[in-house]
């Protein structure tokens, strides 16, 4: 389905299924008279929210991301992430900001397989874009959220796109429900950053935990207090180091799981997540646990890259994983989260 929002919306407009039924639903609640729409929150760290946000704000939050990748009237955009969060609503309150033409594809992990024409705008998670490199050239502007790029992501994006020199450019994103997506994009390609950087309207200091907080007045009246451990420096810039209900309190010595796992994925492909299991001596224990879909089959080759993680030269002694476990799949919320508390039961069960 094509929706070009640079002309009159056409109520009328049909859809052929349940993914389009919503995406049309949304456009209408959009025009309604009410000032405000409903949003879901992701439940990665808790349960879910339901909570009202202002247009108004959402079309401010939709300016700003509009404005950092130049986007105008008539591009085409793409549209692959879950309507009911606030990723997906954005998606199409740019599309109605700017006046593009919206395709909507499909929320798989795969996009762009029915895709095959050039797309200006599109956002995606992690595990669409790593099922959609075959095609990826074709997007100029693409941002990933929903969960942080792996360095392994990040080689295959490189070698996908080099050869051929496209002008895409490709950034991962920082936010949030409550900042209405992203607040700060860091390039993945051409040009890879270490930092991201704060949209105009945004500022950022840290609490005396070493918190990112957030006040974005354009978005949000309030001050956003998160869980976020990050450094700042002098460029409206910060680089994320974890996020403090992750950090692992293993003998006294505290971990950022976050680094660990960026660490060990540039040099393996496997979703991998480091948690802390309750231990009677060191309080937590460090378990490494990986996915991969392969236990019955090939235990030699699990147990290969077992011994290929532990030859890892860790920062510290305690950073090496006192536990690997393997799972054939990792838990993750509806729209692509990993789900770390549901992760914690299940490898207890």
């Amino acid at each position: 389905m094509l929706i070009d929002l640079s002309k009159a919306y056409n109520t009328n407009q049909s859809s052929s299924n349940e993914f389009e039924t919503k995406v049309l639903y949304f456009i209408t609640e959009w025009f309604s008279e009410s000032k405000t729409v409903k949003i879901q929150s992701s439940g990665s760290t808790g349960l879910p929210k339901i909570f009202d946000i202002q247009k108004s704000k959402m079309l401010n939050s939709a300016e700003m991301t509009c404005d950092f990748l130049g986007l105008k009237e008539g591009d085409l955009a793409l549209l692959c992430l879950p309507i009911e969060y606030i990723s997906g609503k954005m998606m199409v309150v740019r599309s109605i900001l700017r006046k593009l033409k919206l395709k909507i594809a499909t929320t798989s992990l795969n996009p762009l397989e029915n895709v095959n024409e050039e797309i200006d705008f599109c956002a995606m998670t992690p595990l669409q874009v790593e099922n959609s490199l075959d095609k990826i050239q074709l997007i100029k502007n693409l941002i990933i959220g929903g969960a942080s790029v792996s360095e392994t992501l990040k080689e295959k994006i490189t070698q996908s796109l080099r050869p051929s020199n496209p002008q895409t450019k490709i950034f991962e994103t920082y936010g949030m429900s409550e900042t209405l997506s992203h607040i700060a994009l860091k390039q993945t390609f051409p040009n890879p950053e270490d930092w991201f950087t704060v949209f105009d309207g945004v500022d950022i200091s840290l609490d005396e935990r070493g918190c990112l907080k957030i006040f974005a007045p354009k978005l949000n009246s309030e001050i956003l207090q998160t869980n976020d451990l990050v450094e700042i420096n002098d460029k409206k810039q910060f680089r994320f180091l974890g996020r403090i209900d992750n950090v692992i309190n293993s003998g006294g010595a505290k971990i950022f799981p976050e680094e660990l796992e960026k660490l060990v994925k540039k040099g393996i492909s496997n979703e991998v997540i480091f948690l802390g299991i309750e231990d009677e001596k060191l309080g937590q224990k460090l378990v490494l646990v990986i996915e991969d879909s392969r236990l019955d089959v090939l235990d030699s080759e699990l147990e290969n890259l077992k011994d290929e993680i532990l030859s890892i030269k860790f920062e510290k002694s305690f950073h090496k994983p006192k536990e690997i476990i393997f799972v054939e799949q990792i838990p993750r919320t509806p729209n692509g989260k990993v789900n770390r508390l549901e992760l914690k039961k299940l490898i207890k069960n």
